[in-house]
Parts: C-alpha cells; sequence; structure tokens
C-alpha cells in the first residue's frame, strides 16, 4: 500500500470526508481491476487500462495502491472475503465431515456461479498475477487440504492404509483442477453441477467406492441463475470520479435547490469559478438541473439532481457502503 494510505483524510463541513471518497474510487478501482484481468488477463491488466475503465486518474490509484500488483492483492483478497462469507457459514453449519465437505463444496461452486469475476480471480488469475498472489492462493489450498484430510478420521474397516497424509492434498489439486479448467473454458453449464461427482471423488479414498456412488445419486443442488447484470450509471460517465464531484453530486442530494455559493459551502470549495466549470459540466452531463432564474433574472441558482444525477447518486451510496451525510 502507498505511503499515504496511513493518513487520515480529512472531513469537510458536511461531513463527507475525503475517506468515503476514497472507499468510492477504491471500489471502483477494483471492480475495473476484475473486470480487466477476467477479459486480457493479470498480466494485461496494466495501470492505464484499469484507471481508464474505472473513471479516476493515475495519481487517484496512486494515492491507494503502491503499484498494479498491489491492486491485484486487493482485489484478490477482496474476493476472497467475498467467497468467505458464504462458504464458511456453511461449512460450518453441518456436524459430519461429509456433510461440512459438501456444504462448503457447494456453496464455493454456487459463489463462482454467481461471481464469475471474483471466482476468476481466486482460481485462474492468481496464477499469473506474480509470487505475493501465489503465496497468498498456496495459503488458502493450504487449509482446503486441512479441512478434506480430516476425512482420514472417518477411515474404518482396515482400509486406514489407503488414506495416507498426501491423500487430500491430491484431491484438492485434482478439484480445483477440474474447477479450472470449467471456468477456462467459460461454459454455460453451472458449476454447481459439478458437487455430486466433485464429491464422489473426495470420499472415495477415505469412505469407499459405496459412500462415491451414494455421492453421485443425491440430488443436484439447484443452479444458480445469475441475475441480469444491472447497467452502471458511472461506466458512462463522461468524467473522472473526483473527490470534488462526489461532494458536489453529495450536496446537492443532500440539500436540493442550492444555490451556486451554498453548494461551494456545502462541498468546502473555495473557488467559486472552479464551482461555476463544475455545475456547468455536470450540467452539461445531465446529471444536475438548474430550477432557478439565475444570472438572467438577478436571481441565485438552485440546483436539483436529474433522474440520471440520482442513479449516479445512489451508485455512489451503494460503493461507499452507507448513506451520504
Amino acid at each position: 500500500m502507498s505511503a499515504r494510505a496511513g493518513q487520515r483524510p480529512r472531513s469537510g463541513p458536511n461531513g463527507l470526508g475525503r475517506t468515503r471518497v476514497a472507499d468510492i474510487q477504491r471500489a471502483r478501482i477494483l471492480a475495473a481491476t476484475v473486470e480487466v484481468v477476467r477479459e486480457l488477463g493479470a498480466s494485461e491488466a496494466s495501470v492505464a487500462r484499469t484507471v481508464a475503465r474505472a473513471g479516476v486518474s493515475r495519481r487517484t490509484f496512486y494515492e491507494l495502491f503502491s503499484d498494479r500488483e498491489d491492486c491485484f492483492l486487493a482485489a484478490f483478497d477482496h474476493a476472497l472475503a467475498m467467497a468467505a462469507a458464504s462458504i464458511l457459514p456453511a461449512y460450518e453449519s453441518q456436524s459430519s465431515w461429509r456433510e461440512r465437505v459438501r456444504a462448503g463444496l457447494a456453496a464455493l461452486l454456487a459463489f463462482l456461479d454467481a461471481e464469475p469475476g471474483l471466482g476468476g480471480v481466486l482460481v485462474v488469475d492468481a496464477l499469473g498475477a506474480g509470487p505475493a498472489a501465489l503465496t497468498r492462493r498456496a495459503q488458502i489450498i493450504d487449509h482446503l487440504i486441512a479441512a478434506v484430510d480430516h476425512g482420514r478420521d472417518e477411515v474404518k474397516g482396515g482400509r486406514e492404509s489407503l488414506a495416507a497424509p498426501l491423500t487430500a492434498e491430491g484431491i484438492v489439486g485434482a478439484v480445483l483442477s477440474v474447477i479450472h479448467a470449467r471456468m477456462l473454458q467459460r461454459s454455460r453449464t453451472p458449476l454447481s453441477e459439478l458437487v455430486n461427482p466433485l464429491m464422489s471423488m473426495i470420499v472415495m479414498p477415505y469412505l469407499g467406492p459405496a459412500a462415491a456412488r451414494r455421492e453421485l445419486d443425491r440430488p443436484v443442488p439447484r443452479p444458480h441463475r445469475p441475475a441480469r447484470p444491472r447497467r452502471d450509471p458511472l461506466k458512462d460517465l463522461d468524467m473522472r470520479l473526483t473527490y470534488r464531484t462526489v461532494r458536489v453530486l453529495t450536496a446537492i442530494a443532500a440539500h436540493p435547490g442550492l444555490s451556486n455559493r451554498q453548494v461551494a459551502q456545502h462541498a468546502d470549495i473555495a473557488d467559486q469559478g472552479q464551482m461555476s466549470k463544475l455545475l456547468t459540466r455536470l450540467e452539461h452531463l445531465g446529471l444536475i438541473l438548474n430550477h432557478g432564474h439565475g444570472a438572467a433574472k438577478g436571481e441565485p441558482n438552485a440546483w436539483t439532481l436529474t433522474p440520471h444525477g440520482r442513479e449516479v447518486q445512489q451508485a455512489l451510496r451503494t460503493e461507499s457502503g452507507g448513506a451520504p451525510a
């Protein structure tokens, strides 16, 4: 992380600090990284491509990340947190080893179906993202091996010698190899349909052929049908997402009818010339609308958000994790 990351950003008079804006910009950069990596691969996810997709400046990127590897690792950690939020509760909800593994595997495959970009970062793209990403990935695999290795406690009937400590490592490697291959194919067949055959492969060394066959005959989880992606109102915005832009839109959203000077006060912008230029730009982009008479009749402007402006503001609220102050 860059040296500036430890500094606490200041807040403006309406409470919308640079921390919130930085969170929004960081979220957009991470989302852009996932998109670019999925399309072109980790080696082609340059800073230039990422900032162009995110709609932020290179300066903003380097205020948040030291380089593109640092950014990819942040995207990897975000993807891991999202996956763990689904997988761990499912795994821990069961009592027996077989049911815990099955529930965790089903949750993993459902996550990969629902979030192919984030899943690709974890399963596919980390392999080409450098030593640090490989180390992160290896740590996760160690946890998976440990979970599968508990299957040795289930071995009975004189078959103990068939389940060596290396067995779990081979099983996890084989499962990940199958999932990796299917993700590279980008097949429309849901990965969730692999639950039964993969579970059959996992239990075979520990519980034997009969248990493996029973796994094949179990009800298949209903495949996840991803919702159609909603249009991102920020993606087509023909301007960079700057601190000032976010503060101006937030001020107008919170206090419709503000004049130029009042917007400047709420947005903590001292230069009235810059304020006027920014408001004009936002008006031309169709984000704000002037309901006042303005200078033509000697009365102040009165700015409100347009429907498109409200879409953008809602997207900003979502990416910052809360409502504007």
